[in-house]
């Protein structure tokens, strides 16, 4: 159990009135690599918080270094950037930060927005109970829009074998399937949404099996918590190279490759592990002999700035839909 320190609680920051912060939930969004994480992790230490990842990769338990879990971020040591906090008991200058939904299926489970909507409600309602700070984290625009938005997914189950025989088409042609099925529902996914096969796969599975389902995906209830959203602003330039440094220390030092050979040894086939896209896919493709190397370094590289390109596309897009982010660089610029 983790030990009380000298941090504000969610009580003391709301005064007299606790009524005040009961519902806050922080968001932190952004794209791959511009320091998610190590913002969050700071403001938890700040406000006495906890993190739930968003992350539609990092609930696999062992796809680790690929999916930039970075646990030991979540261990801070004093003094923390601008602000200083009191000991623990033990006299040490430790804080280990709680998180959730990471490392909780199996990669070779299925795992969706809907389970994850579910999950994380729950986590918030228990974090919020013991009077603490809810930050949800993360770069899946569809998962953080899913819980903000409040969209409801309840009236749908789901086809697990429909679901299995779909993931052998490739995105191209589950793509016209969706287009026969749900040709206007087709036709406004972005190209984030065009180039996820997996989500793909669920919206085609979703269609067939209810063709009204789709529709009343974008019914949406009225979101319990009030949810304060900030984004990591990084420039271009910099995150690009921030991409590349820690695309060069996964696959030079951390062992990525190691990881993927890991996976497949044990059970997880090549097909699933491509499935995951950027890192997983060219690294077992190299592993393959598909590809060599510097090939694998080079599409890594370039994979991964595009994945970064479509999450800001997916922010901007839901700020123009009217959702308001905060954009800011470290956490004395969080004002909630």
């Amino acid at each position: 159990m983790r030990q009380k320190l000298g941090f504000p609680s969610l009580a003391s920051l709301a005064g007299n009135d606790n009524k005040i912060m009961d519902n806050k939930v922080i968001v932190i969004l952004g794209p791959t690599a511009s320091g998610k994480t190590k913002l969050s992790v700071e403001l938890a230490a700040k406000y006495d918080g906890e993190i739930i990842s968003a992350d539609s990769r990092q609930v696999y338990r062992g796809m680790d270094i690929g999916t930039g879990k970075d646990i030991q971020d979540y261990r801070l040591q004093f003094p923390i950037s601008n602000f200083q906090f009191s000991k623990n008991r033990n006299n040490e200058n430790i804080i280990n930060i709680p998180y959730h939904l990471i490392d909780i299926v199996d990669p070779n489970e299925e795992f969706d927005v809907m389970k994850w909507v579910r999950l994380a409600n729950e986590a918030i309602a228990d974090i919020l109970k013991r009077g603490k700070l809810p930050i949800v984290v993360g770069g899946t625009g569809f998962y953080l829009q899913a819980l903000v938005d409040g969209m409801d997914f309840s009236r749908f189950g789901g086809d697990e074998k429909l679901r299995k025989e779909l993931e052998k088409l490739s995105k191209e042609e589950l793509f016209e399937k969706l287009l026969k099925l749900k040709k206007d529902f087709a036709e406004k996914l972005n190209q984030s949404e065009r180039g996820n096969k997996r989500r793909l796969a669920r919206y085609v599975e979703i269609a067939m099996c209810d063709p009204e389902a789709l529709s009343k995906r974008e019914v949406k209830k009225k979101a319990p918590y009030d949810f304060v959203i900030f984004g990591v602003k990084v420039e271009k330039d910099i995150l690009n190279e921030k991409i590349e440094k820690r695309m060069k220390s996964w696959f030079e030092g951390e062992g990525l490759i190691d990881e993927v050979q890991r996976l497949h040894d044990e059970g997880m086939s090549w097909q699933r592990l491509e499935s995951f896209g950027l890192e997983y896919k060219y690294t077992a493709q190299y592993l393959q002999d598909i590809i060599d190397y510097e090939e694998m370094l080079e599409r890594t590289n370039i994979s991964i700035r595009q994945f970064a390109k479509r999450q800001m596309t997916w922010f901007r897009r839901w700020e123009k839909q009217g959702m308001k982010i905060g954009w800011v660089e470290n956490v004395s610029e969080i004002d909630f």
